[in-house]
């Protein structure tokens, strides 16, 4: 009897290659815990049974011939739905792109594919990305699986549900201001957002191109190092990617003598009396005494512009946004077929297609980044938050000069009930504080979880984590301390 509870990509690799199951049964075992679970959770919002079984069963020909097969072979993985597969729905959940079949793979598709992973289907998100707790999705709402009264975080709620939920093994999510961290804290699993430039965007729908990055999430540390190895690299189609190669066997196998050696800084503006909701704080210094715990020194720094990160940020990704979703006009990519008529002008296309097949939240960020775009509030606005941003980065520049690696919450609080924070989207974007100056900055940051749900700090039963940010391209650092960190709760 297979127990998805007990699996992780690296004991479902040990498993396949000992013949204890094949790929066929875990993936079919998945699919019909999808359809039996996810009726409550959401976090699926298309299947790709026949091709994922497809699949699955050449990598069990592949074991029956005695042929070595790569770490994730056969994994059975869950995909954020704004991230093409060729043939497949790409809806990013909103109703302009609801009929939307993708022509071609994103370039970390067409890595895992090289990989023989096997994907079960598309995961529920904020419309376009946009959001903290796939409450805006436009096609379903996505539930927390420790909680169906909760939100699951977002805007990768529907992917983190997956994996919570034991609907999949570990999935990609994508991040622009906490995406990946956020939805990750909310559902208690492993959340890794790259340093940008570090996983191709290419096959990505964009949200706001100088901010979004594509990373993994998954049950453990481990298995999230795993999935950045197969998915990281430069790709020519995205002008973005960096030119950097890591040493697997230090994401892999970090050294215990080289992550106690590393430094850890505490940022006195994210400890402050209040920013933090009591629970977490407990559990933050849980954490913080368990890696001190392992001779790992802290130091206290100061990040002094963070705080104006959020103002920032929401300045920046509105007017990516009013750029980025111009080409959703419902004459290319899909088109929606109420309201229409063969008479109708392409002013009156355009406003109808738009006006029905966007959101409010998508239709809020349009405006706001269309006026602070336009002529006479552009150097207001845009480029007063693009001078904020190089303030940002150069703190953690300073920063990092006397640390290794920063802690910091994820978020103030434990993931909130569904319709709690909806009517109050300012006070959502605010909550932001923690994670948004990550992306602002281009720095790898992950989210792990404190402790299993339902232990003694929250008798809520309702999971959190902390934050490890790297400096660019030090994702080994932000990994090998969240292995140990790990192995200290095992």
């Amino acid at each position: 009897m297979i127990n998805p509870k007990q699996l992780t990509l690296e004991t479902f690799h040990d498993g396949l290659v000992k013949k204890e199951f094949s790929a066929l049964e875990v993936t079919q075992h998945f699919l019909s815990r999808i359809k039996d679970a996810d009726k409550k959770i959401g976090a699926y919002l298309s299947l790709n049974e026949e091709t994922a079984i497809r699949d699955a069963e050449a990598v069990d020909l592949k074991i029956a011939k005695e042929e070595s097969i790569s770490p994730l072979a056969g994994a059975p993985l869950a995909i954020k739905d704004n991230i093409l597969i060729e043939g497949l729905p790409s809806t990013s959940a909103s109703k302009i792109l609801e009929h939307y079949t993708a022509a071609y793979d994103a370039t970390v598709i067409k890595k895992l594919k090289n990989q023989q992973a096997v994907f079960l289907g598309k995961t529920n998100l904020d419309e376009f990305a946009m959001g903290a707790s796939t409450e805006n999705s436009a096609l379903q709402l996505a539930r927390n699986p420790h909680d169906p009264e909760r939100v699951p975080g977002g805007s990768s709620g529907g992917s983190a549900a997956a994996v919570a939920g034991d609907m999949a093994l570990a999935a990609l999510g994508s991040d622009t201001g906490g995406s990946i961290r956020e939805p990750s804290a909310f559902c208690g699993v492993v959340g890794l957002k790259p340093t940008y430039g570090a996983v191709s965007r290419y096959g990505l729908t964009a949200m706001a191109s100088s901010l979004d990055q594509i990373g993994p999430i998954t049950k453990t540390v481990h298995d999230a190092a795993l999935l950045f190895s197969e998915i990281y690299g430069h790709d020519g189609y995205d002008a973005t990617s960096a030119p950097i190669t890591y040493k697997t066997k230090e994401l892999l196998q970090p050294k215990y003598e080289t992550v106690t050696k590393l430094k850890i800084g505490l940022p006195k503006e994210y400890f402050t009396d209040g920013g933090v909701d009591p629970i977490v704080q407990t559990a933050l210094e849980k954490s913080i005494f368990a890696l001190k715990s392992m001779k790992i020194e802290f130091k206290e720094i100061s990040l002094p512009h963070s705080q104006y990160a959020p103002a920032c940020y929401y300045i920046i990704v509105p007017a990516e946004v009013s750029s980025n979703t111009a080409r959703f006009d419902g004459i290319r990519y899909a088109r929606l077929k109420q309201g229409l008529k063969e008479s109708e002008s392409l002013s009156d296309l355009y406003r109808k297609q738009r006006g029905l097949g966007f959101g409010p939240e998508v239709k809020r960020r349009i405006i706001l980044g269309t006026f602070v775009l336009s002529s006479g509030y552009y150097d207001a606005y845009y480029a007063k938050a693009q001078k904020v941003r190089t303030l940002i980065k150069q703190d953690f520049d300073t920063a990092f000069q006397d640390v290794d690696v920063i802690f910091t919450p994820v978020y103030p609080s434990l993931p909130f009930k569904i319709g709690e924070k909806v009517a109050d989207p300012l006070a959502m974007y605010l909550a932001d504080i923690f994670t948004i100056p990550v992306n602002l900055a281009g720095l790898p940051a992950i989210s792990i979880p404190i402790e299993k749900p339902g232990t003694q700090y929250d008798p809520q039963n309702l999971p959190t984590g902390f934050q490890l940010i790297g400096k660019p391209f030090h994702e080994g650092d932000i990994l090998g301390i969240g292995q140990y960190y790990e192995k200290l709760n095992s």
